[in-house]
């Protein structure tokens, strides 16, 4: 079974968190929710979610995937938090995948993820991405590296993380059962 973390910090989007979770634990992947605390993080509108574990647990050898959400305050807090990026960088080591949908491209591009690569964020972010190419789609894959554009491309991102975790059919199996259209 394909085994993922999720960072939330505090302000992080809240659908751009729920719909990966979701459609993971539905595809079947053991989804590990991790907080920077063990306290309930709050969401940028004050939902909160408790994490299973936090990030200093997290080992990179131990995991398929670590994906970030969005939201500006929680991704500000990830991008000063040593524990997170060192996390990434052995991820990237590792080349195992990595999500990231929204603002949180730009904490991808800030401890040098996306030197060379494609990526997407929200529109408003693009300057936060460079050195990385920008590609206005709703969900851009550059190697082990798929980042995505906001909310509203939540399902198709998290849809394309079942893909790249188990494959294409699952991904539509899933989607199908969800009533949303993908691939």
């Amino acid at each position: 079974m394909a085994k993922v973390a999720i960072v939330l910090a505090e302000g992080f989007e809240e659908v751009e968190a729920v719909a990966p979770i979701d459609v993971l634990r539905r595809a079947g992947v053991e989804v590990l929710i991790a907080g920077l605390t063990k306290d309930p993080v709050p969401s940028a509108r004050n939902l909160r979610i408790v994490p299973d574990t936090t990030v200093d647990e997290l080992k990179a050898e131990e995991l398929d995937m670590v994906i970030l959400p969005g939201g500006a305050g929680g991704v500000e807090r990830i991008k000063k938090d040593p524990r997170v990026e060192m996390l990434l960088k052995q991820m990237e080591e590792k080349k195992k995948l990595i999500g990231a949908i929204c603002a949180a491209p730009t904490a991808l591009a800030s401890f040098g993820l996306l030197k060379g690569r494609k990526a997407t964020v929200y529109p408003s972010l693009v300057e936060d991405i460079k050195p990385a190419e920008f590609v206005n789609q709703a969900v851009v894959e550059d190697q082990n590296i798929i980042t995505s554009q906001g909310p509203g491309t939540a399902l198709e991102f998290s849809l394309k993380l079942v893909e790249k975790l188990i494959g294409k059919e699952k991904a539509k199996e899933v989607a199908g059962r969800m009533l949303v259209k993908y691939g």
